[in-house]
């Protein structure tokens, strides 16, 4: 896909700060106005688009940064969703700051984030309540990933309506969302392989230039650059989030084969990659089950 000066610009910038600061990153990604991009300017938002918040998680979803913008984000639509216009002024200006809100679905067994957050905001019966994190019952869950913080949330009784909201639409902006980490996910999956295959010797040899492992870097390579294109085509979250997480799965096995007994030892980054493939694919809906629906449309 084509990328504006801008977008590239943001790019560039995010993965300069990644680079150079890793650690702490929540408050510098406040700094430059990472939470701040889908939201509308009279909301006290950016008034950017969902692609420029795809830039940021693309960088992201690259270095496994454990920030909870992919949760915020998810929650700032959900209050646009609404159409609540005083909810809409009063809730994203704060969230455009930096603080930290989360979207609690009707029947999803786990949430991004919210341990740590601020404003809780769940749906139930297709309204959308406003709450505190007091007012439930919220438990962290051990994960694979370690990367990604996942919580369990019990609300008894919701209280504090906002109003009725467009539940499909919050869930296509996360699956859009997601799909852009997983894409960045997978091109460093790639550049690791690349850079392991130069490295590499075998027969005195690197092992990237026998025709075997280039076919399959080859292969590695296309389903990277698919997986982009699909998560930049935002008309088609579902479809997306379905290609991109069979993309990043196959593309962090294949980085494991090629990494050979290394990859598979804590020492090495190939692991924390290859959970987080397979974490990433359970968010919204695993591959199956959107195919499932699917057949059952069909």
């Amino acid at each position: 896909m084509w990328l504006t000066e801008e977008q590239l610009a943001l790019q560039d910038t995010v993965a300069r700060l990644l680079a150079k600061e890793p650690d702490d990153l929540w408050p510098k990604l406040c700094e430059i106005g990472a939470p701040s991009l889908a939201i509308p300017e009279q909301y006290g938002g950016s008034g950017a688009t969902l692609t420029e918040l795809q830039i940021v998680l693309e960088q992201l979803g690259r270095t496994l940064a454990p920030t909870p913008l992919l949760a915020t984000a998810i929650a700032a639509e959900a209050v646009l969703a609404t159409g609540n216009t005083q909810a809409c002024e009063r809730l994203l200006s704060e969230i455009a700051a930096g603080r930290l809100a989360v979207w609690c679905p009707e029947g999803e067994k786990y949430v991004l984030d919210a341990d740590h957050a601020e404003i809780l905001l769940v749906g139930k019966g297709g309204v959308l309540y406003e709450m505190r994190p007091g007012q439930a019952r919220i438990d962290r869950v051990n994960t694979m990933d370690e990367s990604r913080r996942l919580t369990t949330v019990v609300v008894d009784e919701p209280a504090n309506p906002i109003g009725p909201y467009d539940e499909a639409r919050v869930r296509n902006f996360a699956l859009s969302a997601l799909a852009a980490e997983q894409a960045g996910t997978a091109a460093r999956c790639l550049e690791m392989t690349v850079e392991y295959a130069r490295q590499r010797v075998q027969f005195g040899r690197p092992i990237g230039s026998f025709q075997a492992v280039k076919h399959r870097l080859a292969d590695m390579h296309v389903l990277v650059e698919t997986a982009r294109s699909a998560a930049y085509d935002t008309e088609h979250p579902v479809e997306a989030k379905v290609f991109c997480s069979e993309a990043l799965q196959q593309v962090a096995a294949e980085m494991v084969q090629l990494h050979g007994g290394i990859a598979i030892t804590w020492e090495h980054d190939a692991q924390r990659y290859f959970k987080r493939a397979h974490g990433a694919a359970f968010l919204f809906g695993h591959p199956a089950e959107h195919l499932r629906a699917y057949q059952v449309r069909g």
